[in-house]
């Protein structure tokens, strides 16, 4: 396993050992061994897992307050470009994002700390997206920004998403807010 840090602190690029024979394929998606001594410590205590046909856009969603969540995010099976934006007030990089794809091909992971919001895009029909999360979901801690805001600039690569009734009313990004 090889975890490789971008160029915003605290996002980490997860690349498994996959080993494959005639059977198939097999890799360990989560050692929590491994990954403290690469400095991912949360103890993940809710996994989730969505269905989303191509372009299917989910984001950018956080949870607010105690109930922030760090994630560890991968995909089963399909394709998406998965997107992290820092929302950390003393951060270099706040309002900056990371994209990276990630399929069932490239089998990477993707670790996004508190901080930062989340969303992705399916680049394939019948994508199944799996993620960790390090606090139990809040309907009240939960917050979004608006995943075309054009302070953020973010290529999604899909024209014309589809986008939920909700995340198409999230605010835009306002470097203002102290949001983390």
């Amino acid at each position: 396993m090889i975890i490789n840090s971008v160029y915003i602190d605290g996002l980490k690029v997860i690349e498994p050992s996959v080993f494959h024979d005639d059977r198939g394929y097999f890799f360990e998606s989560y050692n929590e061994d491994k990954f403290a001594q690469a400095g991912i410590a949360e103890q993940f205590v809710q996994d989730n897992q969505s269905l989303s046909h191509f372009g299917v856009l989910r984001g950018l969603h956080f949870q607010t307050g105690e109930h922030a969540q760090a994630k560890l995010v991968r995909v089963i099976s399909g394709s998406v470009i998965d997107v992290a934006v820092d929302l950390r007030k003393n951060s270099p990089t706040l309002g900056k994002y990371f994209s990276i794809e990630l399929n069932d091909s490239n089998n990477l992971m993707f670790y996004i700390p508190v901080g930062f919001a989340h969303g992705f895009i399916s680049l394939k029909d019948n994508t199944v997206f799996s993620y960790k999360c390090s606090k139990l979901y809040n309907k009240d801690a939960e917050s979004g920004i608006l995943w075309c805001d054009p302070v953020l600039n973010i290529n999604w690569g899909v024209d014309s998403p589809i986008i939920s009734t909700k995340d198409g009313i999230l605010p835009k990004f306002n470097p203002e807010l102290l949001y983390f």
